[in-house]
């Protein structure tokens, strides 16, 4: 297996494990971006993101994309935005290698803080996050407006 930097050629395969990952999230059409987004957003002159790509005899089965936020408690951070291994390469050690790598990445970096979400049925990998040491908290709620919420608050404004 060989973790590396992704480059616009890989964006086919990430959106393929995006798409499997809203599968498996039980959302399976909430994936609006294109190959074309991921080119443009991850490879321009400001970045949106970056991302680690698992291969195995240059087959892409897993990554860990991920962007820089800033906190005003503690200053910059990465947000891991999407840590997914194809269903079939599960349990082979791929999943905590990219894992691994975004830490490091985050020590690299000198961030203060490492975020991600997880589902709360998803127990499997909230007991694999406690394990290495990571905190899920339970009091904290997401919140979030979608473009729906985005046009009626504009309209109403």
């Amino acid at each position: 297996m060989n973790i590396r930097v992704g480059k616009k050629e890989d964006m086919k395969a990430v959106l393929a494990l995006i798409q499997e990952l809203a599968h498996f999230e039980k959302e399976p059409d909430a994936v609006k971006v294109t190959e074309e987004d991921l080119i443009r957003d991850g490879f321009g002159n400001q970045p949106l993101f970056h991302v680690f790509v698992a291969e195995i005899e240059l087959e892409i089965v897993g990554i860990a994309l991920y962007y820089y936020r800033y906190s005003t408690w503690k200053g910059k951070i990465i947000h891991l935005e999407d840590l997914v291994v194809k269903k079939e390469r599960r349990g082979k050690g791929i999943g905590y290698a990219l894992y691994s790598e975004i830490i490091k990445q985050g020590q690299r970096d000198n961030v203060r803080r490492i975020d991600w979400h997880v589902l709360d049925w998803n127990t499997p990998a909230i007991d694999f996050y406690k394990k290495t040491g990571a905190k899920v908290f339970n009091e904290w709620q997401l919140a979030q407006m979608d473009e729906a919420g985005i046009a009626s608050f504009i309209k109403t404004d």
